[in-house]
């Protein structure tokens, strides 16, 4: 069976001419204009018990590029055009499958910047990359090279709320792949006192870039509140910084959380998390905002990919599986066990364990066991099969 190059998406910064910027800003708002559309006639049609999909949107937009008061459609490429109303298909596709929430409309202040470009509305030539509707090539930071002999499919141009613009040119690489089987195994207990604990023993301090950040942080906030509302030039300006200071903290924890699972990656063939369902534990509040700045989420969706990338497994097992209140000795359970003990011993066997230890040497444990006897363990967020493995309880031991 022949083995496809995995499709990876490469990241750079550039810095656009003012024509440049101008002609993006408006091909971001037409996006914007033609999904907010779509998504409305798709919504009334639902109301009517009708069905709209893909084909009839694209007939619907070549409509309204026909009418005066939507002519304006016609300024920008159509290919961002019809991207958008595919990314809207898929929206309504995974809301069918029960996979996501119905699609929202786009919002001129809070929604994404970005318009998606496929091989017809892009060209990239020594080196230098030209989109549709443009004269000149953007002035982009190779910060590293394509794949020697890439064809990307895409080009995603973006503007963060920092301001900074950004190009994303999907493309295959035949440099990932599958790297040579080992037998190391590893389960992987995430906090905040320590952002990772590993079976190992080994344990990753938690940076808090929030905390490190957050006097700077606040005392722009509260330049921002200061600022009349409204559009006017001071208050874009304090919520510019605002955005700088939050970008800067995101680009941090990703950086770190990049370093930490391409190294578990590459050392050990099988990872075994938690399920955990970060959605609901940042609505504890005294925890909401450690539990954020830890970035447990997209650490699991980095170890996935790259997971799959390089040929390795990863194991999630059950979120009420009793990971810190299990011995790993003994088996036996703890009836309590409260946030603030960090270290607790055995009453059964007399082994003292480090909380998150344990904890991490408790899920290996229950990820193989599950692997073995065939146990739901959602992998990939998936739905679980056969028996869960937070039913296989420890054996008793006689007194």
């Amino acid at each position: 069976m022949a083995v496809h190059p995995a499709k990876r998406a490469f990241k750079y910064r550039f810095y656009p001419s003012d024509a440049q910027a101008a002609e993006l800003l408006r091909t971001f708002g037409c996006v914007r204009k033609v999904y907010n559309l779509a998504l409305a006639a798709r919504t009334e049609a639902w109301a009517r018990q009708e069905r709209v999909n893909y084909n009839a949107t694209s007939a619907m937009l070549t409509a309204w590029k026909r009418t005066e008061e939507l002519a304006f459609l016609n300024e920008v490429s159509s290919v961002p055009l019809q991207q958008t109303l595919r990314h809207l298909q898929s929206a309504f596709t995974h809301f069918f499958a029960k996979r996501a929430k119905y699609p929202r409309f786009k919002s001129r202040k809070t929604s994404r910047k970005s318009a998606e470009y496929t091989s017809s509305g892009f060209r990239i030539r020594d080196g230098r990359l030209t989109l549709a509707k443009m004269a000149d090539p953007l002035d982009v930071v190779w910060s590293r090279p394509l794949p020697e002999g890439a064809k990307p499919s895409t080009v995603t141009v973006s503007q963060d709320a920092a301001g900074r613009w950004f190009v994303s040119i999907l493309c295959e690489d035949p440099s990932v792949k599958p790297l040579p089987a080992t037998d190391a195994v590893v389960g992987i207990d995430v906090g905040l006192d320590h952002l990772l604990t590993l079976s190992t023993g080994e344990k990753v301090a938690n940076p808090r870039h929030e905390r490190r950040d957050r006097a700077r942080l606040a005392k722009a906030q509260r330049e921002l509140s200061r600022k009349a509302k409204g559009e006017g030039v001071n208050r874009r300006k304090a919520r510019r910084r605002v955005a700088r200071i939050h970008a800067r903290i995101a680009d941090r924890r990703r950086d770190l959380l990049h370093q930490l699972t391409t190294r578990l990656v590459r050392d050990n063939q099988t990872l075994v998390i938690e399920d955990l369902t970060v959605t609901n534990m940042v609505r504890n509040r005294p925890l909401a905002r450690a539990i954020a700045d830890a970035g447990w989420r997209e650490f699991r969706s980095m170890l996935e990919y790259k997971a799959a990338w390089y040929g390795r497994e990863v194991i999630a097992v059950d979120r009420f599986f009793p990971s810190s209140r299990l011995c790993s000795g003994c088996g036996s359970v703890r009836e309590r066990l409260p946030l603030s003990v960090r270290a607790w011993t055995c009453g059964t066997c007399g082994i003292a364990h480090d909380r998150d230890v344990n904890a991490a040497k408790n899920l290996l444990a229950a990820g193989l066991a599950a692997t073995v006897c065939g146990a739901g363990v959602r992998p990939q967020r998936s739905s679980p099969g056969g028996q869960s493995a937070t039913k296989q309880k420890p054996p008793r031991r006689e007194p």
